[in-house]
């Protein structure tokens, strides 16, 4: 059962993907946080730190022609007081990817201070066998 924060949490996780599949800059934009520092990965990018870089590459990808159709799935929520994050699957047109959204409360609302996603294995990984140690 989710709890209420898990829910809100979740709401802005689904806002997030909203906003990233109908290629709306100005809501994507409000998501970040304000007051935190924040960083985000692009498939195939280096970390980019700092609201300026993350917002400038959120404005050239959803401006851009090539702006992938997005959507996820299995999203979960882990919540630690003031800080939550994430995990999905990102669904484009021929890609799954591995997706991790990290939030913030900041005055009341659940607002991004990181995302990174990056592609998902074609198979399940292969589980060790259980004589194999773990260190």
């Amino acid at each position: 059962m989710t709890s209420p924060v898990e829910s809100a949490v979740l709401a802005a996780n689904r806002a997030f993907y909203e906003a990233f599949a109908e290629k709306n800059f100005s809501a994507m934009e409000q998501l970040w946080a304000r007051e935190h520092v924040v960083a985000c990965i692009h498939p195939g990018w280096g970390p980019l730190h700092g609201s300026d870089a993350v917002i400038a590459s959120w404005r050239a990808i959803l401006g851009s022609p090539e702006a992938p159709d997005v959507d996820f799935a299995d999203a979960t929520a882990l919540v630690f007081g003031e800080t939550a994050f994430v995990t999905c699957v990102e669904e484009l047109r021929d890609a799954k990817l591995a997706a991790t959204n990290v939030f913030t409360l900041e005055r009341g609302e659940w607002r991004l201070v990181h995302h990174h996603a990056g592609p998902m294995a074609s198979r399940s990984p292969s589980r060790r066998p259980s004589s194999t140690p773990l260190n």
